[in-house]
């Protein structure tokens, strides 16, 4: 059904019967028109176009309504979340002091949260083979002209060590989908190669993959392989749009794809990460999408998504970013960022090297709890550096720094460089790791864990100059560790780690 507009909806002696997170448009005679419930398992229904276009229509309606926006502002206050038309409401909103005080809130919350702590990752592209037919990404079929790259895994193994030697303990699979040349066994092989790796001081600690929606029985394999999150991007929520972007290959289909991260979850993966490509789409149709998959997620399973990535479309190979025409100014993608962590506080937030120095600068502050650092978008390129005529990056990078540059820029901005990955390995997942978050005791394990893994870092990997920062960030933090037990047994591990033992946790 096409959506009308409020006026029309009337006119028409239509009704909207609203419950908790279900809505449902009927006629005349009863008949359902259309039906939105975030806890149904069909993908039209808790992503639901109609319910997102009106959601849309009571945003513009009330952007400037300030009783409404003081009382959403008011309930965010308390932690607990938005639901994606109040959070619509704040990203209408072109109030500006009533903008500030969202950006405050969030700054807040992110610290009540997640502390001043920085979580690094690096991607690691295992294979650019991919039989689907997007058109925003140079991996698509018909792109002929692109080398075609797979790893062994001895070179996955060379990889790696270049990735350990640079101070990595945390990695991002990405593959194309190809079932021929990367089915899920070269995935799991993979896995098992990266775990098995131990150079000097280096290991791998914990694997996410972001691979192609696929089956139950492949998500249980890919826990029983000791994955941390699975991520996958849904690109776009606009049902139309995304069936266009995606016109050829397993992809295309929208439901199967959408409804992935239930079948994750079924399969036994705790943490999911959710995120769009902005640029696609009109932001604000992505923003309430992106929330209405959160609300969905906790509403079926009792625990949101794990991680939000916000991602912006960029330049690559054959693909050029102005052809789509939903950019997004980087005031706005600010903006977007802040009203995320006020409608999902405890999610954490990714940005990648897809974004400038600049630029994510101005987002950390707001709400991003995990960055890249020192990535390649190609596959391989950490033990030796594609050469430009074997172009097989995914995406243009605009963050070039070196790890150990990142890991100084931000103490100097005085966050701290966390390389922990103790809540995984401890157990501390799904629900687990959402009632210690939405508590706010995650700071007392995992403040502790943040410094004594950049210790480990500083050790082994850091330039002098980082040490030295790094030294004294170590010995200002430790006395903003609310109990002086837990103070007491840091500083005994920080003298350990320079003795050479390392992965202690709490």
């Amino acid at each position: 059904m096409k959506w009308l507009p409020t006026a029309e909806i009337t006119d028409l002696r239509f009704k909207i019967k609203t419950l908790t997170g279900k809505h449902e448009l009927t006629g005349k005679k009863g008949k359902i028109m259309y039906k939105y419930d975030a806890k149904s398992l069909k993908a039209e229904e808790f992503i639901n176009d109609e319910e997102i276009r009106e959601t849309l229509a009571y945003a513009d309606a009330n952007k400037d309504n300030v009783e409404l926006i003081d009382a959403i502002i008011a309930k965010a206050r308390e932690r607990k979340g938005l639901n994606h038309r109040e959070a619509s409401v704040l990203l209408a909103c072109q109030i500006p002091e009533k903008i500030e005080e969202v950006y405050a809130l969030a700054q807040q919350i992110k610290k009540d949260f997640y502390g001043n702590r920085i979580v690094l990752f690096a991607p690691l592209y295992l294979s650019n083979y991919c039989v689907n037919g997007c058109v925003y990404c140079p991996y698509h079929l018909k792109n002929k002209h692109i080398a075609r790259k797979k790893l062994t895994q001895e070179e996955i193994r060379r990889e790696v060590i270049a990735l350990q030697d640079m101070g990595h303990k945390r990695l991002a699979l990405e593959t194309g989908e190809d079932p021929v040349n990367n089915p899920i066994e070269y995935v799991l092989d993979s896995i098992k190669t990266i775990y098995s790796i131990k150079h000097k001081n280096g290991a791998i600690r914990r694997v996410n993959v972001n691979i192609a929606a696929t089956t139950v029985e492949n998500y249980r394999k890919l826990k029983e392989a000791g994955i941390g999150t699975y991520i996958l991007f849904q690109e776009t929520y606009h049902k139309e749009s995304y069936e266009r972007l995606h016109p050829t290959g397993p992809k295309h289909n929208y439901c199967y794809h959408t409804e992935a991260m239930d079948r994750a979850m079924e399969g036994g993966i705790d943490d999911v990460g959710i995120g769009v490509l902005f640029g696609l789409e009109l932001y604000r149709y992505e923003f309430a999408g992106l929330l209405m998959h959160a609300e969905h997620l906790e509403a079926v399973f009792g625990v949101g998504p794990h991680t939000i990535s916000v991602p912006r479309i960029r330049r690559a190979d054959d693909i050029d970013p102005s052809i789509f025409d939903n950019g997004i100014s980087d005031d706005i993608f600010e903006k977007i960022v802040a009203c995320i962590r006020v409608a999902v506080p405890y999610t954490g937030m990714i940005i990648s090297t897809r974004e400038s120095k600049a630029c994510r600068e101005r987002v950390l502050r707001l709400g991003v709890s995990q960055i890249s650092g020192g990535s390649r978008t190609s596959v391989g390129g950490y033990a030796e550096e594609e050469p430009e005529e074997e172009n097989s990056a995914q995406f243009d990078v605009s963050d070039n720094r070196t790890l150990d540059q990142v890991v100084r820029w931000l103490m100097e901005l005085g966050y701290i460089p966390s390389f922990c990955t103790a809540c995984y390995r401890e157990g501390r997942t799904g629900d687990r790791f959402m009632s210690l978050c939405k508590s706010g005791q995650i700071q007392n394990c995992c403040h502790p864990n943040a410094l004594m893994t950049l210790k480990e870092y500083l050790e082994d990997y850091a330039a002098p100059g980082t040490k030295e920062i790094g030294e004294k960030l170590i010995q200002a933090e430790i006395g903003s560790i609310p109990k002086e037990k837990v103070q007491e047994i840091v500083r005994k591990n920080l003298v350990e780690i320079e003795k050479g033992q390392r992965d202690f946790r709490f």
